[in-house]
């Protein structure tokens, strides 16, 4: 149960995967508040912990187990107040039975969280696009919760992830944001000539390269905003 004992419930934040995203999130967390002063906004604790063994590389190439990391960061938000836990990392929910399992607290799943924001934006279920790391797609995060309820997720090819997806991913991850910006709108232009109504941009990376260049012309789901806006919602904002 969150702890009210001030009045407002504290957010534990889960992050470090990468910074630069949870930074972000923290920037979209405040500014998507509905608040006239400091003691409007939402009490957040963010563990930012880029020590995370890779989850790409964990789920596809045989590497480290990031798991253990994930629940020492749980236990720090435990230890810190959090009522709940928001992990602004689409590939590390490849994770979220285990971490649920190891605390009471609710996380709140950003698929679920998109999906909110899709029927926001106006984006009803049919035909969307999906972007994201390779793990994302490879372990269906999005298409095993979002099939069922009607959403049929069209994704990169295998070219268009090891030429445009991956390195604009890898260009947010390298502080060059503005770099990262070409490759992933052309991405996501790809997934919209094959039928997409909207784009998820199921990494949160990616939200920060494409906001570096001109608008999409078309509905583009913000995982980072989503969760954000899935938070404070949570507190009650």
């Amino acid at each position: 149960m969150a702890d009210k004992t001030l009045g407002v419930p504290v957010l534990g934040v889960l992050g470090g995967m990468g910074p630069l995203a949870s930074a972000q999130f923290m920037l979209r967390l405040t500014l998507l508040t509905p608040a006239d002063r400091d003691q409007d906004h939402i009490p957040a604790v963010l563990w930012s912990d880029p020590r995370v063994p890779d989850r790409t590389a964990a789920r596809l190439a045989g590497g480290a187990d990031p798991l253990p990391a994930l629940l020492r960061g749980i236990q720090g938000l435990e230890a810190a107040g959090a009522g709940a836990i928001a992990i602004p990392c689409n590939t590390a929910h490849g994770w979220f039975a285990g971490m649920q399992a190891a605390t009471a607290l609710p996380i709140l799943h950003i698929v679920d969280a998109a999906e909110t924001e899709l029927l926001r934006l106006g984006v009803t279920p049919g035909a969307i696009g999906l972007m994201g790391t390779a793990g994302t797609l490879a372990m269906r995060l999005y298409q095993d919760r979002l099939e069922p309820r009607g959403w049929t997720c069209l994704v990169p090819t295998e070219a268009e992830m090891g030429a445009l997806v991956s390195p604009g991913i890898a260009e947010v991850k390298a502080n060059r944001v503005a770099g990262a910006y070409a490759p992933l709108a052309e991405a996501a232009q790809a997934l919209v000539a094959r039928g997409a109504r909207a784009v998820v941009l199921g990494c949160t990376e990616i939200p920060l390269g494409i906001a570096a260049g001109p608008a999409l012309p078309f509905p583009v789901c913000d995982t980072i905003d989503a969760l954000a806006r899935a938070a404070i919602g949570w507190a009650g904002k």
